[in-house]
């Protein structure tokens, strides 16, 4: 499949604590991705942030909660973006969805390479 010209990106900022069904949140997000054949979605983490409830967070240097601040980014067609849409409502408890028009330069996908 080769995807140039118009696409919709979709940013997703949470907290690298959050969890969905006991797993982080930001891999059960990328496995829904590559569920519904999304062309990619690369895992973003932050040094420091807040959002709606104004709480900062930061990587914890010395505890083992390290809350950092979180942020998927996904790029396909507007359908594709329409259909994960639902699930990324019913999976975010707190957070921010962005959505925005991009241009796509060049994607290539290799048949047959999955890890």
């Amino acid at each position: 499949m080769k995807l140039e010209g118009k696409a919709k990106m979709l940013r997703i900022h949470f907290g690298e604590d959050d969890k969905w069904n006991d797993k982080p949140l930001f891999r059960a997000i990328v496995e829904k991705c590559r569920e519904l054949d999304i062309a990619g979605a690369t895992v973003f983490r932050g040094i420091e942030g807040y959002g709606a409830s104004t709480l900062i967070r930061r990587p914890h240097r010395l505890s083992f909660s390290s809350d950092a601040p979180l942020m998927v980014s996904v790029v396909d067609t507007e359908e594709k973006i329409q259909r994960l849409l639902p699930f990324l409502d019913e999976m975010l408890r707190d957070g921010l969805i962005a959505v925005s028009d991009v241009e796509v330069i060049k994607y290539v996908h290799q048949d047959g390479v999955r890890s």
